[in-house]
């Protein structure tokens, strides 16, 4: 086993612990920070892999981006940041489905490779990833982009209580620390 091999399964070992801590935590911003965690040992496991143009991708779209949005989503919707009691339900189902999907799975690749070796394609240029993306992917990014920015509206619209009042309104409710006395 060597030094890389060591490195791969110490990262694994970070992401899968990390991931579980995502969905175990009560805490929701403490669930985002173990995303982060998370996102940030898989994107040590492609270093390790030296596919580095993947790993920075996984480090600026995931945690630079989705997690700092989901972040702010969180805290624009005042959402509640400490433990949620309300949410707590019995884990052993997800447990017990997610066991049992997993075990599948390892059957399943176990059954189709037999620990074969496999020949792999040739590896791929940040040229030509960067090609393919631009000549094929334009369109989802951008429609991607575009559902991003409109939940991101839509969070601050809903986390500002003045927005959607009646405009007839009292001023009692329009204006706070106002009174109607001595009108």
């Amino acid at each position: 086993m060597t030094g890389a091999d060591v490195l791969l399964l110490a990262l694994g070992a970070v992401a899968v612990g990390s991931g579980v801590l995502v969905v175990t935590t009560k805490h929701l911003v403490r669930a985002g920070l173990y995303l982060v965690v998370c996102l940030g040992a898989l994107a040590g496991d492609y270093l390790v892999l030296t596919a580095e143009l993947v790993a920075w991708v996984q480090v600026l779209i995931y945690v630079g981006a989705v997690v700092v949005l989901l972040l702010f989503a969180v805290m624009l919707t005042r959402a509640p940041i400490g433990a949620s009691d309300d949410l707590d339900r019995p884990g052993w189902p997800a447990a017990l489905i997610g066991g049992g999907v997993g075990l599948g799975l390892t059957a399943l690749l176990v059954d189709a490779y037999r620990w074969t070796a496999v020949q792999l394609p040739e590896a791929g240029t940040a040229e030509r990833i960067g090609g393919e993306l631009f000549r094929s992917w334009v369109l989802p990014f951008e429609v991607l982009s575009v559902l991003l920015l409109s939940a991101l509206v839509g969070a601050v619209v809903l986390s500002r209580p003045e927005i959607g009042r009646p405009a007839g309104g009292s001023p009692e409710t329009t204006r706070p620390g106002r009174t109607g006395a001595g009108r």
